[in-house]
């Protein structure tokens, strides 16, 4: 028998444990500078004590900082909430202000990123089979590659071949020797070199603006007062840690657009009708089909009025040169009374979704005659007030 006694745990008692649990969860605060792979020097100027000491200072609390410039873990560390304060450039703070953040500013300027090939190449889609440099895989210049590729719906897949190396102004070299076809810079970089070498390269594609330097996000469930004092840090004292201070507050807008480069969806597809969902409603009530590639759970919750339930389930990559094979649809051959002569509409989550994106492509493979994507899929639909069903 066991006779080992249990602490009496009596109002004090427990109010003691949650006083010494609340203050333990309390005691210090982390933060993370993440470092381009291209951008090395940046991280060596920054006084890791320093910017403890101010940042601990400013939140009235301890502040543990790291630094790496291992980005695919910083950007995984973005979805679980990782750190209370994300210091990175723009693609780690788009992603985080997706995941409980706020932005307190950028470091520097917004910049546009171009996509410039060869004079032979007139359009991005006229890469496909060609070579693209660029400055290492985890870099903003590859995110921004990926993403207008994508837009075009193109892949790294559909290239010859993709060369990572290690300066961004380099590819514009490797364009002049001939080593490769195209490669992404700055749109400043650009207007340099392209006075100084005319007639060997042209712009394919220009991204949107993006938020240059170091952009910082903060953790919205941190105390008012605390995430006011920090900002204030950022904005007046990070300098004296060799971290450069906010200087601009870029529009929102600006990070959703990073997002969605890396992210989303393209925004068109080849063979198939991108719709609204107001084109989407005349359709149905024309006899078109829509199709909610989405989990049966999801289905049942809520759902566009008069969707049918086929779903997706997806394996493959999230992009354009996805292997359907790896993928299963089967559920579009077993829908009743569906006649690949009429029209079908596919939608599932958004542009962030890929599901609806991967059936319009497969449909259209199958013979399906005519194809449309509803690219807003249901949060689109009801943020028009179109009228939904199910819960």
């Amino acid at each position: 028998m066991n006779t080992t006694r249990k602490p009496n745990r009596g109002p004090l008692g427990l109010l003691l444990v949650l006083w010494l649990g609340c203050s333990a969860a309390q005691a210090q605060l982390t933060a993370i500078v993440a470092v381009e792979p291209t951008a090395r020097k940046a991280a060596h100027s920054i006084l890791r004590t320093a910017a403890e000491s101010g940042l601990s200072k400013a939140a009235g609390q301890s502040v543990a900082l790291m630094t790496s410039d291992d980005m695919a873990d910083v950007m995984r560390a973005t979805r679980s909430a990782g750190y209370d304060i994300f210091i990175g450039p723009a693609q780690v703070a788009a992603s985080a202000l997706q995941r409980g953040y706020e932005l307190v500013g950028a470091t520097q300027k917004s910049d546009r990123y171009l996509l410039v090939g060869l004079q032979q190449l007139a359009t991005v889609p006229a890469m496909k089979g060609r070579r693209l440099y660029l400055p290492q895989q985890d870099s903003v210049y590859t995110y921004m590659a990926r993403g207008m590729l994508n837009e075009a719906g193109l892949s790294f897949q559909d290239l010859r071949a993709v060369q990572y190396e290690k300066f961004p102004q380099a590819g514009l070299t490797a364009l002049t020797l001939g080593t490769a076809d195209a490669t992404v810079v700055r749109e400043d970089d650009w207007a340099e070199w392209s006075a100084a070498h005319p007639g060997i390269a042209r712009v394919l594609a220009t991204s949107q603006p993006v938020p240059g330097g170091f952009s910082i996000v903060v953790k919205k469930d941190l105390p008012a007062d605390a995430r006011n004092k920090l900002a204030q840090w950022f904005n007046a004292s990070s300098s004296a840690s060799g971290l450069p201070p906010v200087s601009v507050r870029p529009e929102a807008v600006e990070y959703r657009r990073v997002a969605e480069l890396g992210l989303f969806t393209p925004t068109s597809l080849p063979g198939v009708n991108r719709v609204t969902a107001r084109e989407a409603q005349t359709l149905l009530a024309q006899g078109a089909t829509l199709v909610d590639t989405r989990t049966e759970k999801e289905f049942k919750t809520k759902r566009i009025r008069g969707a049918v339930f086929a779903a997706y389930v997806e394996k493959s990559l999230k992009d354009v040169a996805f292997n359907a094979a790896q993928d299963d649809f089967q559920a579009l051959d077993k829908l009743q009374g569906l006649d690949r002569a009429k029209p079908v509409i596919f939608a599932c989550n958004g542009a962030e979704c890929w599901k609806s994106y991967k059936a319009a492509k497969v449909a259209s493979a199958k013979g399906f005659q005519s194809v449309y994507w509803l690219r807003g899929g249901l949060p689109e639909w009801d943020e028009t007030g179109l009228p939904t069903e199910g819960g």
